[in-house]
């Protein structure tokens, strides 16, 4: 199991392992922030000592400031490439997974919307969810769509949730899509406008 301890929840939440090395012919990692310590760790071990030179690591620092580059390129893996968020590191990964031949292991770690973004973009790749291994590692800030407007706010900690896009109040929810990489947020205060509870930080 993961090394993060989340409570009980419902059966669309997303459930974690922790990076082990697997046999492939490449081996492509994403991480951010914390996420470095689980791709560290994977190194460590002593079967992971081959996969070096067939190595590729894409890494993000955390929104929290958490910069673990350093640690990383220590590692000295065939590839090492540092971009300052998922977005400007998005064509990048879709290039890999799209030049990518059999064998390819994926392995994510860090926040839920990146290793969530990263298994989407396996997927459209024709991959298995299931192809990719993740692992938490960090804040438990995530990624929320509004159910209503159908916008998407990163590095959400508040619940309820005050929507970027369109202003409405957000109970955050556990549900989770896959498909768009991303939980789910529901007007809280449909029935009874303007009862809203004080935003608590859930997810630090």
């Amino acid at each position: 199991m993961t090394k993060t301890m989340f409570e009980p929840s419902i059966t669309s939440r997303p459930v974690y392992g922790v990076l082990s090395p697997a046999i492939g012919s490449a081996h492509l990692f994403v991480a951010d922030g914390e996420g470095a310590d689980a791709v560290c760790d994977l190194f460590a071990k002593a079967e992971a000592a081959a996969m070096k030179p067939v190595s590729h690591i894409i890494y993000m620092p955390g929104a929290n400031g958490c910069d673990k580059t350093t640690a990383l390129q220590a590692l000295g893996v065939a590839q090492f490439h540092r971009s300052p968020s998922f977005a400007a590191a998005q064509s990048r990964l879709a290039k890999v997974l799209a030049d990518a031949h059999m064998g390819l292991q994926i392995y994510t770690a860090g926040t839920e919307g990146l290793m969530a973004q990263v298994a989407a973009l396996a997927q459209a790749a024709g991959l298995p969810y299931e192809a990719v291994q993740m692992e938490h590692r960090g804040s438990l800030a995530r990624r929320l769509q509004c159910v209503h407007c159908k916008g998407v706010t990163e590095n959400v900690t508040l619940d309820p949730f005050v929507c970027s896009h369109c202003g409405l109040s957000l109970f955050v929810r556990d549900h989770f899509s896959r498909r768009l990489a991303a939980f789910q947020g529901v007007n809280i205060d449909a029935e009874d406008p303007g009862l809203v509870p004080a935003s608590v930080e859930r997810f630090k």
